[in-house]
């Protein structure tokens, strides 16, 4: 499991579980519940390029960044990581 440090959004952490290029599982720490865990579920079983092509640059109000731009960023990490 690799554990991400968001930036600049309300989640603290984000647990990724990657097989391959695939993703296993996600569990985000703090945030509005309900919604990351529907995006949790969304992406379970879909490649991470995937998810990047949907995710990638989605914004949070006035915020450069959202939630789910930062679990593209953190899946990027955890297969560099590997």
């Amino acid at each position: 499991m690799y554990t991400y440090t968001p930036r600049g959004v309300c989640s603290r952490a984000i647990h990724i579980e990657l097989d391959g290029d695939t993703i296993q599982h996600i569990d985000f720490v703090g945030g509005c519940d309900g919604n990351l865990k529907a995006v949790s579920k969304l992406v379970q079983g879909k490649s991470v390029d995937e998810v990047a092509a949907l995710l990638e640059g989605n914004t949070c109000g006035r915020r450069s960044t959202s939630c789910a731009d930062q679990l593209v960023r953190g899946l990027r990490a955890a297969q560099a990581a590997v």
